[in-house]
């Protein structure tokens, strides 16, 4: 029987760990970090004296939070970089504060080594280590008190968000220079190519000159203002995010009597028109506004856009084999959705007892599912939630946001040998804000039929206890933390508007 009072429980219907993410990689040039942190190398500091800089962080021009940047001589001619800060933000109107720590050793030439990450964040507390070596990445992930070793395959050595500014100070800066720095972001495991552009000159107070950078990493914008040497100054990212330097006590002093800016409010993505009871809507039709439409995704009978018109459409489960078994083999085409993850611990012992006991007496994939969706429904308290989403942690604290019941389900899932993977993208709520409005959210899609057929991946909702979603769901990415991070090129842009009714999609029940 369901748990009434979590049941009561208002639904938390969107991602604050989401957005939390893209913040994560939005000020890429600006991790932050604990005070109380030690250095990735002790004796490293005994050598020459450090710089430090101040900063203060604003979202939507309130000051939340600080961060200090320090650069320390090595021996050899290479740096020691270390970013530490701290910063609040408010997800439905619950104050949360977020610390983390970065760190990387840098040779002469400009080669990173060694790395480390730390953050704490409301029940998240994750740590990495790595090491950049000849052609990949080592790296021991620590999260839920499981360490996982990961290796990551490059073809040269990446920049981490702390050492950034190496790469700057050995560029020319002269408006129109355009340059690229393989980058590799701790948080969310994602690699890629950070590709900056030199776009105006400023002239300072001082007389100096400071130079405007845009940045782009993974469709993820910014800008920065530097000095000659390469120094970041002023930094400014989507949804009002913005650092600017300044003194170590008015980088600190941050305000505690201001009405808190609230970051799901901040996201909301606006629908010109209103969707009542969106919970039990079965079919959509909108017009995709504010972004070019091929950048929401086509994919089988449930989302299919001509054009800019996307159309929407709920699963019809009922139509799925019922004596579809469970999948045993963990190779071939289905292993990518089967494989545990640093942020999915399918197979670890907990995870795996907790699954066996869930489906006790269950006998075929679609019950199984059904279940699934059922128990994270109602084990899970629904609460906000800031940070790296885990299963194990779920299955231990039973807490968190979107993010925290698809991480769980997904774990859970692929425990039992059930193919799963993590949809990420937006979904219309009447519940947070003063009027409707799409908003960011996470849920798990479930493989019940061939793998072939594009309409046997199910979009399903353990934070709803939907068995199938309802068809308010829109999908913009799939897949774990690095591609998660593409959300953020959406954010402050995407719109609907919403159009009349019309037949079912081509292939739909």
């Amino acid at each position: 029987m369901r748990d009434l009072s979590r049941r009561l429980l208002p639904l938390i219907e969107v991602a604050a760990g989401v957005l939390f993410l893209g913040l994560a990689v939005a000020f890429a040039w600006r991790d932050t970090g604990d005070a109380q942190r030690l250095p990735l190398d002790a004796a490293a500091l005994q050598v020459g004296p450090a710089s430090e800089r101040w900063y203060g962080i604003y979202l939507q021009g309130q000051h939340v939070g600080y961060s200090v940047s320090r650069v320390t001589p090595v021996d050899g001619g290479g740096n020691l970089y270390e970013q530490r800060s701290s910063f609040r933000v408010a997800t439905f109107g619950r104050l949360q504060e977020i610390l983390t720590a970065g760190a990387a050793l840098v040779s002469a030439e400009g080669t990173p080594s060694r790395f480390d990450f730390f953050m704490v964040a409301d029940q998240v507390r994750l740590s990495v280590r790595g090491e950049v070596q000849a052609d990949e990445i080592v790296m021991d992930v620590e999260q839920a008190g499981v360490v996982s070793q990961l290796r990551f395959p490059i073809s040269s050595p990446p920049t981490f968000n702390v050492s950034v500014e190496d790469a700057i100070r050995r560029q020319e800066l002269r408006v129109g220079h355009r340059f690229s720095v393989p980058y590799f972001d701790p948080v969310t495991l994602a690699e890629g190519q950070m590709e900056m552009e030199v776009v105006d000159v400023e002239v300072l107070p001082s007389g100096n000159e400071a130079w405007w950078l845009e940045s782009n990493f993974l469709g993820v914008e910014a800008r920065a203002l530097v000095d000659a040497n390469g120094e970041i100054l002023r930094q400014q990212a989507g949804m009002g995010l913005e650092s600017v330097r300044m003194t170590r006590e008015a980088a600190t002093t941050v305000p505690t009597t201001d009405e808190p800016v609230d970051l799901i409010s901040t996201s909301a993505v606006t629908l010109q028109g209103e969707i009542p009871n969106p919970r039990e809507v079965r079919q959509l039709r909108l017009r995709v506004r504010g972004v070019e439409p091929e950048k929401v995704p086509s994919e089988g009978p449930w989302q299919q856009r001509d054009g800019d018109i996307l159309t929407l459409q709920q699963a019809d489960v009922e139509a799925l084999r019922a004596d579809l078994p469970y999948e045993p083999q963990l190779d071939g085409p289905l292993e990518p959705w089967l494989t545990a993850t640093a942020t999915l611990p399918a197979a670890h012992p907990d995870m795996q007892n907790k699954a066996a006991e869930v489906l006790a007496g269950v006998t075929d994939r679609r019950s199984a599912a059904r279940r699934l969706v059922e128990h994270v429904y109602d084990y899970v308290e629904k609460v906000p939630s800031i940070g790296v989403p885990n299963g194990l942690e779920v299955l231990r604290s039973a807490r968190g946001d979107c993010n925290e019941h698809t991480a769980y389900y997904v774990s859970l899932a692929r425990a039992a040998l059930i193919p799963a993977r993590i949809a990420a993208g937006v979904v219309y709520s009447d519940r947070v804000g003063d009027r409707g409005a799409f908003y960011y959210h996470a849920w798990p899609e479930v493989l019940l039929g061939d793998p072939a057929d594009p309409g046997a991946w199910i979009p399903v909702d353990p934070t709803f206890g939907q068995f199938p979603a309802d068809a308010t769901h829109i999908k913009l990415v799939e897949g774990d933390l690095d591609q998660q991070v593409h959300i953020m090129a959406f954010m402050g842009r995407l719109g609907f508007e919403l159009l009349p009714d019309a037949p079912p999609a081509p292939g739909a029940p």
